[in-house]
């Protein structure tokens, strides 16, 4: 894990700033908003901007990262704000959550490539206890065209597509929701995010 050169890329990134933006990503809290919290897993989790805004809702939350920078900068957001986050440094190619025991497991805009994607999105979901939701986010494949860019187009995905393989995969899961979300109105250009729910049965 330490040595590659993709994690290396991220300690740069993060060490340069918060490139986050300002607050928690849109579609995920529209997701999420109104469920009853309990125990959240965010994977990929950055700088921690979303999970220190799901432990200001009441989850109690774990947030998983390869970059030590970044989960650092979660920490002082968490700090900041006054809540508590676990901050997990994992390699997701080569680590997975443990099973069943999460309410709530989300993953927002990891755009990995599709034969990295799809263990990673098992293992998640595998991750989820019963009665609990699986939240996807990520940029759908009408970003690159109608939406801001990038990232690469093979890396980008459709909500239904995703949910079909999510339940192909593991009969106990349920599609939710399965969407196109459209941060910005037509005709301006904005985020087109793919949103994908899935509850465990």
């Amino acid at each position: 894990m330490a040595g590659d050169p993709r994690r290396l890329g991220w300690d740069e990134r993060h060490g340069a700033g918060d490139f986050e933006g300002v607050g928690p990503n849109p579609t995920l809290t529209s997701a999420v908003s109104g469920l009853e919290p309990g125990r959240a897993l965010e994977l990929a989790a950055g700088s921690g901007t979303n999970a220190v805004w799901l432990a200001q809702q009441g989850w109690h939350t774990t947030a998983v990262d390869w970059s030590p920078v970044g989960l650092a900068n979660g920490k002082a957001k968490a700090d900041a704000a006054g809540v508590s986050v676990e901050w997990l440094e994992r390699d997701l190619f080569a680590w997975s959550p443990p099973v069943g025991t999460y309410d709530l497991v989300a993953i927002v805009y990891l755009h990995v490539p599709p034969v990295e994607r799809g263990p990673i999105y098992a293992a998640a979901a595998a991750a989820v206890a019963p009665g609990g939701r699986f939240v996807v986010v990520g940029h759908d494949r009408l970003h690159g065209a109608e939406g801001q860019g990038g990232p690469d187009p093979d890396r980008l995905f459709g909500a239904d597509e995703i949910a079909a393989a999510l339940v192909a995969a593991d009969p106990d899961l349920v599609v939710e929701r399965a969407e196109v979300v459209r941060r910005v109105p037509l005709p301006d250009r904005g985020p087109i995010d793919a949103l994908i729910v899935v509850r465990r049965t």
